[in-house]
């Protein structure tokens, strides 16, 4: 009854508090919480939105992992994709937005890192089309031919030997934009008292202030970068889709986002293709909590 009393009180006491946060609370739970939900009851079913829905339990799970080697494929060149693509723009990121937040003239060269990542994945990989052209005229084969290095071409869109570096190479390079945004946004912010005691302390090289002074100061800014290159890692679909096609050959570029797609708005499988954003969710999910544990600020 006390608490009950006590939580009544402190409601009244920040009722504009609550009233302005129902907006975005609202917003929260109609197109993310109960999206999630949704699909997770539909990953049960057998569903095509043309017929009656059937509960089939974990069939579509079983189906998923143990007879579906097109998804163990997608699922292997995520996981390649993300172990890469991820922690490298991640350092990237990070050492140009470090750089650069020692230079007196920044803001030509930010804007030039974060155009990226305002441009659609489709323009970019146009432009990225030029320089991986499986003909003699794409920028890399010509340079390769003219120093000798090869004879003929290079298929690097149409080989499922080079398709996934292909798609890797252009992903880290439209992976550094937010995160290096958010990183020089953190260093800007961190207080310059603090290298001038750590000056006085005994701290000379770079090297130090980075270790024992800005990386500790910015761990919030750390943590929103990991977590958005984690989301942005497992969700790659548009730049594979755009490089190497929809399928790829031997399904050598294809996502767990890009089966998603297929099950989901090509053969019209609403159940299975839960089944595969469930697991996908659940993945990102677990990763991003260790992310969370190991760089959270902590109390001292």
């Amino acid at each position: 009854m006390w608490m009950r009393h006590n939580l009544g009180r402190y409601v009244r006491k920040n009722w504009v508090g609550y009233l302005m946060l129902l907006p975005f609370f609202l917003f929260f739970v109609v197109f993310m919480v109960l999206p999630v939900l949704v699909a997770l009851c539909l990953s049960f079913t057998d569903y095509n939105m043309f017929q009656e829905m059937h509960f089939v339990g974990a069939n579509n799970y079983k189906l998923l992992f143990l007879d579906d080697r097109i998804f163990l494929t997608a699922l292997g060149n995520t996981f390649l994709f993300a172990v890469i693509v991820g922690p490298v723009g991640y350092i990237f990121s990070f050492f140009a937005a470090w750089v650069l937040n020692q230079l007196k003239f920044r803001n030509g060269f930010a804007l030039a890192f974060y155009a990226p990542s305002i441009t659609s994945g489709v323009a970019m990989s146009v432009v990225w089309s030029y320089f991986f052209s499986s003909d003699s005229y794409g920028l890399i084969n010509n340079l390769l031919m003219e120093a000798g290095l090869i004879d003929t071409p290079i298929l690097w869109t149409q080989d499922p030997s080079y398709i996934l570096p292909v798609i890797i190479v252009v992903s880290i390079w439209m992976s550094m934009g937010t995160g290096f945004l958010v990183f020089l946004a953190g260093l800007q912010n961190v207080d310059k008292g603090y290298y001038e005691a750590a000056a006085i302390d005994g701290i000379q090289s770079k090297y130090q202030e980075l270790k024992w002074i800005t990386l500790p100061m910015m761990k919030p800014q750390l943590l929103f970068g990991a977590i958005t290159a984690i989301t942005n890692a497992f969700g790659v679909f548009d730049v594979a889709v755009s490089i190497a096609g929809f399928p790829s050959p031997n399904y050598a570029g294809h996502t767990i986002v890009a089966h998603l797609y297929d099950y989901a708005f090509v053969r019209f499988q609403m159940g299975y293709a839960s089944a595969v954003a469930t697991v996908l969710f659940l993945i990102t999910f677990v990763i991003g909590r260790i992310v969370m544990r190991a760089l959270s600020p902590k109390d001292e």
